[in-house]
């Protein structure tokens, strides 16, 4: 019989949100897409019999001045699931262990267990990362703290002060990675600059997406931002032409189009105040976001039925173990869907 590491047994694939059968709206794509200007790329790409730049220079060269860091500080990824295996692989051995909250993104506990690895989950609470319990679980072991910045599935987030409280806790061998897929979106005005963190606390990872508000989801990259002398160990394991020069050239002008970004980002807010209206008027729980969804926290089997009636409507949201996951949408099919959850008010109280 031919052999796989026995762990991976103990896993299961993980699974996107559904894309057949109505509106999408559970994989937290952008619901007005990408930047004009991608288009121009795409019109005028004929380079195709040519390897990618391995370095993606001219992408690199952009979000350093973008974000003023040097450019040896960046690493890229086929998205940031690439840079969450990269550095699984590369930091992790067997007897190791992270720790993360849960529920959050399902990828860092995959990664792990994938290495021999183990898993320490800190529940939320009140759907924040209970950052004084993951330091209380902290041991000689801990090669990895995953943040999920604002998290994914409930949309809250760490606040600066917070962040630094806890930083200033975590031994500095510690690799801390903050995923901030969706910081873009991200209106609280205490939310921290955590990239300007990489200066004080060297063991601090950033990692960003150009699958949400820039609208490049098929594309896949993304990128992480640390310590010049940690990104450049974690090259060596980087596959050379692990972005593609499309998605290199396509991310490299939608990062200029801040007009673009600003107006989804003004789409997004009013498209929360759309659902939050709704849940406050009816008294219905859920969870505060700073991202481009939402979350009805609820116990599965109830989620199964909300997600049921919302697919019969011809919406498509994502169930989850903690509950309902709704991208915002268009105008028109934020109202849709709160329609259709009105009609089954019900199942919500």
């Amino acid at each position: 019989m031919l052999y796989v590491k026995p762990q991976m047994k103990k896993l299961d694939m993980y699974v996107p949100g559904e894309s057949v059968g109505g509106v999408k709206l559970s994989s937290n794509e952008n619901p007005f897409g990408a930047s004009a200007k991608v288009n121009d790329v795409l019109a005028n790409f004929t380079n195709f019999a040519r390897y990618p730049d391995a370095q993606a220079t001219i992408l690199r060269e952009k979000i350093a001045e973008f974000l003023a860091v040097d450019t040896k500080q960046l690493i890229f990824g086929a998205g940031v699931d690439d840079v969450i295996q990269l550095i699984s692989r590369s930091v992790l051995a067997p007897g190791d262990n992270v720790v993360q909250a849960t529920p959050t993104f399902p990828l860092y506990e995959q990664h792990a267990i994938i290495e021999g690895a183990d898993v320490i989950s800190v529940p939320l609470q009140n759907g924040v990362h209970d950052l004084d319990k993951m330091i209380a679980v902290i041991n000689d072991r801990t090669k990895i703290i995953w943040l999920c910045n604002p998290n994914n599935p409930t949309g809250t987030y760490v606040n600066e002060m917070s962040l630094r409280k806890f930083l200033d806790s975590v031994p500095n061998d510690i690799l801390v990675i903050v995923d901030e897929a969706y910081v873009e979106y991200v209106v609280a005005e205490d939310f921290p600059n955590t990239v300007e963190l990489i200066g004080l606390y060297p063991n601090v990872v950033v990692l960003r997406t150009f699958s949400k508000v820039y609208g490049l989801a098929s594309f896949r990259i993304g990128y992480g931002v640390g310590s010049e002398k940690f990104i450049q160990d974690l090259e060596v394991g980087r596959l050379p032409f692990n972005t593609g020069a499309i998605a290199q050239e396509v991310a490299a002008v939608a990062i200029s189009d801040r007009d673009f970004v600003a107006r989804s980002v003004a789409e997004n807010i009013a498209g929360l105040a759309q659902y939050e209206e709704f849940f406050n008027k009816f008294d219905i729980r859920y969870y505060p976001s700073q991202t481009n969804f939402i979350l009805i926290p609820c116990a599965l089997e109830l989620g199964m039925e909300i997600g049921a009636k919302l697919l019969e409507a011809g919406y498509i949201v994502r169930v989850l173990a903690c509950g309902v996951r709704i991208t915002i949408g268009s105008r028109a099919d934020n109202d849709g869907v709160i329609a259709c959850l009105q009609e089954n008010l019900e199942l919500l109280k």
